[in-house]
Order: structure tokens, then sequence, then C-alpha cells
């Protein structure tokens, strides 16, 4: 297979490890006989610093050109310690899933049998822990009218959302729930707020297309909670932008590391693979982050083009890397450190 993917590296701890997804997906290219371009353009703070632009037209050609976006973090100090800036590297990232049609964000969790211990849950909390969760990426309060009033005194955002976009976005995780567990839980907060309610009545009608699919419903409070008491009573979830952000973040510790969780960006058209993990801006160019997520996330992109077998080869190097100890430091504890370049090497070599 041919493939043209869009590097985006981002800021931060992005291009080192962005660099490590790129050796093992050209190691796997090479052993299955597969032809990947790799097409490199600018997002985030470095975009910024190049043309004071968090997401330039440039890059969206490249990216719409793509048959995949391969995505590392953006964020940068300067911009986060300043409310007064106007431009931000997180504008980039929003610009980036609306022109794109992003409107899925597809989680996994999942434990690593060797690395069950290096959880904050207990062991018998999270053992079997295999859900997804789809957060709806392109509306709700991040993309709603927003201002000030009151001679900038009164701060507002809204929430909006209409039924097509909660359609949409449902019916890619009833059918993610087929393939699965066959249990879909749809998270809001319909005792208070009306797009809530409009998500559970929307989700609701949808029910008698998908006869074999148990469907509940639950708060958000209360899923936070459940995350942390019995994460592996979950198969699929389906909520809103605000909640998916918060929900998806606590649901990554569950593994032992955020270093370790990949994600999907999907749309009608577009595809983008990132780690969950941010910019992480002290570690940069320190050579010491975890690479696996966003290698894991490359397993992803993979499988979409249907190259199971590639994604598959992945995730056992991944996970023999693990139990020998082949780690950054964020999972080594008292045993030996690797470097970020080590990992990416080790895996290329075993692949």
């Amino acid at each position: 297979m041919k493939l043209t993917i869009a590097l985006l590296a981002g800021d931060g701890i992005g291009p080192e490890v962005i660099d490590q997804a790129v050796k093992v997906s050209n190691a796997i290219a090479i052993k299955y006989k597969h032809e990947i371009t790799w097409t490199p353009a600018l997002t985030g703070a470095a975009a910024i610093d190049a043309c004071g632009e968090p997401y330039p037209d440039s890059t969206h050609a490249i990216c719409e050109a793509a048959d995949a976006v391969l995505f590392g973090a953006i964020g940068h100090p300067k911009y986060d310690n300043d409310p007064s800036a106007t431009v931000r590297p997180e504008q980039g990232l929003l610009k980036m899933r609306k022109k794109l049609g992003l409107f899925a964000n597809v989680r996994p969790t999942f434990t690593f049998p060797s690395l069950i211990d290096k959880s904050p849950l207990k062991r018998e909390r999270i053992e079997g822990t295999d859900l997804i969760i789809l957060r709806e990426l392109t509306g709700g309060i991040y993309f709603g009218e927003r201002g000030r009033l009151d001679n900038g005194n009164t701060a507002f955002d809204t929430m909006t959302y209409t039924r097509a976009e909660i359609q949409r976005l449902a019916k890619k995780g009833f059918e993610l729930a087929m393939t699965r567990g066959k249990k879909l839980c749809c998270v809001d907060k319909a005792n208070v707020l009306e797009s809530s309610r409009l998500w559970r009545e929307t989700v609701q009608a949808m029910e008698k297309d998908y006869p074999e699919v148990t469907v509940s419903y639950e708060f958000v409070d209360a899923v936070a909670m459940r995350l942390v008491q019995w994460p592996n009573s979950y198969d699929v979830m389906i909520t809103e932008n605000l909640f998916g952000d918060i929900l998806t973040d606590e649901a990554s510790v569950i593994s032992g590391s955020m270093g370790l969780m990949p994600s999907a960006s999907v749309g009608e058209k577009a595809r983008l693979y990132e780690p969950i993990h941010g910019s992480y801006p002290q570690a940069a160019g320190k050579d010491i982050a975890n690479p696996l997520a966003t290698i894991l996330s490359a397993a992803m992109l993979f499988e979409d083009f249907g190259l199971a077998e590639e994604a598959e080869a992945i995730r056992v190097v991944v996970n023999k890397s693990l139990v020998e100890g082949m780690v950054t430091e964020d999972l080594a504890e008292h045993a030996k450190a690797y470097k970020t370049s080590e990992v990416g090497d080790w895996l290329a070599k075993h692949i």
C-alpha cells in the first residue's frame, strides 16, 4: 500500500515522540512492503513563531492532501502563562479539527499486564479494563459563542449542539459497540442542561436501529466516580466535547502513565492520530519522553487502513518492550531508564 501521511510534530516533546513513530512505521513499511511518504508541516507555537498563525493554510493544504495525519502535541509555557495572548497554540488545534471535519475523538483505555501495578488504582479495580470513549470534537462549549460583558467583569461561554451533530457521533458509537461488547453508555448532564437533554432524546430515538446494543444513560459526575471505581464495567462511551475532554484524561491514567494511550480523531474523510498527552515542555529536548502513545497511535492508523497484521506487530513489540524493561523514566522507577530515541530504535529493530 502507498500512504501519504502529513507529519505535524508540533511543540515540546512532539518532535521527539513523532520521530520514534516514524522509525517504527518505516520499519513496518519495509517488513510488509508498503510505501510511506511523510509530509512535514508546522502547527502550534512552532507555527506561530514561524508565520504568526497556529494552523497555517499551507499546513491545512498538506493535511487535506494526505491520507492521514500523524500529530505530536502543541502548547508552550509562554502562551500558557499569558492570559492576554490573542493568538494561542490551542487555537490551531481547534481550527484544525473544524477545518478537517474531525468530529469524533476515539480514545481507547486499556491496561498492560506488565504494568498493572503501576496504576494509581488497585489491581482488582482495573483488571480487564478495555473501553473506548467517543468524544464529540467540533461542537459544544469550545466552539459556541463566548465573550465578556459589564466592562469585562462578566464572561460567558455557550454550549450549543444540533441534533445532526449528536446523531453522527452516536452512529459511530453504536457501530463501534456492535464490533465489541455491544454496550453503549451515553454520558450527559440531562438533569440540568438543555443541551444534554437533546443528547439523551436523540440517542434514545436511535436505539431501535441497533436492537442488539444495550444502552445506558449516566450523568457525567457519576461517570467520573465510576471510572475510578469500576472502569472495567464500561465498553463504549459517547459524550460531548467538554465532558469528553475531562473524562478521557481521567481514564488515561488507569494504565499507569499518560505516555501510553493513543487516540484518533476522525471525520467523514480526514483521519488524524495522536498521543493523548500534551507537549510536556519541561522534558522537551531531553530525550526522556515516553514515545509509546505516539507509536500506538501509528498502530491505530495502520489498522484503520485495513492493515491489521501491521498494527498488531507494533502492539506486540510495544508489549515486549514493557515486559523487558525497555522503557523511559516515567515507567522505569528504580530500574534503568532508556532514552526516547533508544526505545524507538529498539522497537524498530525488533519489528
